[in-house]
């Protein structure tokens, strides 16, 4: 499958997009700025981008605590996130949910979800509500490698599998449950849990945003033919740790040779160099599309901080209590 390099800048953009997003709110995160812990997707990018390429708003995502990445691989609106992390009025929950619970359910995103593997439940509903519509909309569920040890994770998959439900889970295995290496914790093959119930299974680098997208294309038109749920185990790492700002908390669970090891394979530099080795496309037009990114975050924290508060009158409010 041959991809057109029209793609290729698209993508390349979009991972630009949420790095520089993540690098900023990390930045703003440490100088106070931002209340609340953030979960960094920096390393993930050719994830969210590589398979939410080709998903429309009619297709839904349900994401997990590390969910900025995939609300803007999804056209998530960089203004209203930013709003979001500041607690202002103006925010995708109007402030009130923070890091861990932006949404937009125009483009399709169910939300990100501060329960461990809760999002997986949210998106096997979805799929279920649109194939009984008799819709050809395509669910996709993001989960960690620690969120695979969650029983709702095996309910899912097994209704999943004998309703032949129109969802794709996407296993981001970034190596560590917070603090616990994934050797330690995951018994046996992980690829094997979506297999034993019967469920296609591919593995891919997800730090390939090529290898991402073309399974994911692959994917997506079995799923829409109505061909049962799929799992897609993307093998990465989070370069940043699990909080931002965890070196303060003097947490010692990796060595600085292995975070080394995997930032030589960014997914960012590994496109570049196959824009601007193979395909010839000029540094200079890469280096455009960077600094149009760098204005649309810098537009989107001047956003923010000008945005107001939510009113008193309103702490009551798009509240369950």
């Amino acid at each position: 499958m041959a991809i057109a390099q029209e793609k290729l800048l698209y993508l390349y953009r979009q991972m630009v997009k949420i790095r520089l997003f993540e690098e900023k709110v990390a930045e703003l995160s440490e100088r106070g700025k931002i209340p609340g812990n953030i979960h960094s997707y920096v390393g993930q990018e050719a994830i969210a981008v590589g398979i939410l390429a080709d998903l429309s708003p009619q297709d839904y995502m349900a994401s997990t605590h590390r969910g900025h990445g995939h609300l803007i691989a999804k056209g998530g609106d960089l203004k209203r996130m930013m709003a979001e992390l500041y607690g202002k009025a103006t925010g995708y929950c109007k402030g009130k949910g923070g890091s861990m619970h932006v949404a937009d359910f125009s483009i399709g995103s169910l939300g990100a979800n501060g329960i461990v593997g809760g999002g997986i439940a949210m998106a096997t509903g979805a799929a279920l509500a649109n194939k009984l519509d008799g819709s050809n909309a395509v669910t996709v569920a993001f989960f960690g490698d620690g969120a695979s040890n969650q029983g709702v994770v095996y309910e899912c998959f097994n209704m999943a599998s004998i309703w032949q439900l129109p969802i794709i889970y996407v296993l981001e295995n970034n190596q560590y449950a917070v603090t616990t290496s994934a050797k330690e914790a995951v018994g046996g093959d992980i690829t094997a849990r979506g297999l034993s119930y019967g469920i296609e299974t591919k593995v891919v680098d997800g730090n390939d945003v090529i290898e991402v997208y073309k399974t994911a294309c692959s994917v997506l038109e079995r799923v829409r033919r109505g061909e049962g749920p799929c799992l897609l185990v993307c093998n990465t790492y989070r370069i940043q740790g699990h909080l931002v700002g965890e070196w303060a908390l003097n947490w010692r669970y990796r060595s600085q040779e292995e975070v080394d090891s995997w930032k030589k394979r960014c997914p960012i530099d590994r496109l570049r160099g196959l824009l601007e080795g193979e395909l010839g496309v000029p540094a200079a037009e890469l280096n455009r599309i960077d600094g149009e990114v760098e204005q649309l975050v810098a537009a989107a924290v001047e956003f923010a901080e000008n945005s107001p508060y939510p009113a008193e009158s309103e702490a009551e409010t798009d509240v369950l209590v």
